[in-house]
């Protein structure tokens, strides 16, 4: 591992979108002087004003979500680590969008990374389009380091909100060369190799051939992104083995073909045996990042919970939750060590229209509800389980009834600890953790 780095304000340049291009423009206001956002007044390294910010999100992960993990881990009476967590709010997740009310993961994240709501489908741009100043971003202008731990392809749509602009998140390619070309975060771990690698060229990770919904094939059309990032001074990492061997401050990791999971419905293909865990991942970030006295902004998602909620997968949903509540841990350790970071767990948004209920044969879902019979049909979401209640030796059980498989418009719990949490108490729009977070890291 290299020496502690000392403060290196950056002369980076901020994404424009223009004509369906990018350009780059000189970077001028707050971040391109000395110090820190104000211009001279900024903090100075090692003043003690807290400087870091863990910024745990679950994808999809909703109050029934974090409940159903509860009750499966922890039982009646115990709690995750992620509920143990001394500050509790509710953000609201509704996009602008127009055509739809409910949000989608780009939206939402860009609400986080930006302060500003925005379109479906958008990475960081307003609602016409326009580049957005991302937190991410603001970080490493400012000297501090940034990092991305996900078991998504490090450039879905969470992550790339925070370190990218695009007004297409499918854009995944070029969101990778603006990791590297633009933001530079110094952690990039998670899955998405073939969108870092020309078609062709299938890296680590085969084809899953006879796969006829995704083959998985490399698909960058950027180049060779991974070559691209070890001339940057990178080390590119693709297995356990090598992960477990890295040392160096610049470190990329891509250890799937897209997501490190495969999402799919009970028993048609579902898998999720992550090649390195997102605990595993997020400990090696944090050791990575703690090297900058500066301190850092640190985004950790697990994907799965969205993806598996998606297929009404409960048995999968519940085992993304222990990985998440997992790296949560990992994080609550690090904070006991560094009272001036800010820990941050909360998700995107809800997915699968989740509740919990008692096992009842007479109670099962079906078609009905209030739409328009001429529209609502069948329904493709029933109930799940039964789960056994942790600690009570089969006594008690429960089943997750789902409504949809796709996103809902319900509040999602924010927990927090750390400089800034008390802001976090209450009800409010998402676009709150923006000003938290920023206020953190740069006021």
């Amino acid at each position: 591992m290299t020496t502690t780095r000392t403060g290196r304000v950056r002369t980076l340049t901020v994404v424009a979108v223009a004509g369906g291009s990018l350009a780059l423009l000189p970077l001028t206001g707050a971040f391109a002087g000395g110090g820190g956002p104000g211009g001279g007044d900024g903090h100075a390294p090692g003043d003690g004003h807290p400087r870091s910010v863990i910024f745990v999100n679950g994808d999809g992960m909703g109050a029934a979500h974090r409940e159903a993990a509860r009750l499966e881990q922890e039982g009646f009476d115990g709690q995750l680590a992620m509920d143990r967590l001394p500050i509790a709010g509710l953000q609201t997740t509704d996009a602008r969008d127009p055509e739809d009310t409910v949000t989608d993961s780009a939206s939402s994240a860009s609400a986080w990374a930006t302060g500003q709501k925005t379109y479906n489908g958008a990475i960081s741009v307003d609602v016409d389009g326009n580049p957005l100043p991302t937190i991410g971003q603001q970080a490493e202008e400012a000297g501090l380091a940034g990092g991305i731990v996900t078991t998504a392809q490090v450039t879905d749509a969470s992550p790339a909100a925070f370190f990218a602009n695009s007004a297409d998140r499918a854009a995944q390619d070029d969101i990778a060369r603006q990791y590297l070309e633009v933001s530079r975060p110094e952690v990039i771990l998670g899955g998405g190799e073939d969108w870092w690698l020309p078609a062709g060229d299938e890296g680590t990770y085969p084809p899953r051939a006879g796969d006829e919904e995704d083959p998985e094939v490399s698909r960058s059309t950027q180049g060779d992104l991974v070559a691209q990032a070890q001339g940057l001074g990178y080390e590119y990492v693709s297995t356990a083995e090598e992960f477990a061997a890295a040392d160096s401050d610049l470190l990329l990791g891509l250890f799937a073909n897209e997501e490190m999971f495969q999402q799919r419905p009970e028993g048609q293909g579902d898998e999720f045996d992550p090649v390195v865990s997102l605990a595993d991942m997020t400990t090696r970030a944090l050791d990575v990042l703690s090297q900058d006295e500066d301190g850092f902004f640190l985004l950790v998602e697990e994907e799965a919970v969205d993806e598996m909620s998606h297929n009404n997968n409960g048995a999968r949903m519940l085992e993304s939750m222990r990985s998440l509540d997992d790296a949560v841990e990992v994080a609550r350790a690090y904070v006991a060590e560094h009272p001036d970071t800010l820990l941050i767990v909360t998700g995107d948004h809800e997915c699968g229209g989740l509740t919990i209920e008692d096992v009842d044969a007479e109670d099962e879902s079906g078609p009905g509800g209030t739409l328009d019979p001429s529209i609502a049909g069948g329904t493709e979401s029933g109930e799940d389980g039964p789960f056994v209640v942790a600690g009570t030796g089969g006594a008690y059980d429960f089943a997750l009834d789902w409504t949809t498989t796709s996103h809902t418009g319900v509040p999602t719990v924010v927990t927090a600890e750390g400089p800034g949490s008390e802001d976090l108490t209450g009800y409010y729009p998402n676009t709150h953790l923006h000003d938290v977070v920023s206020a953190v890291l740069f006021d």
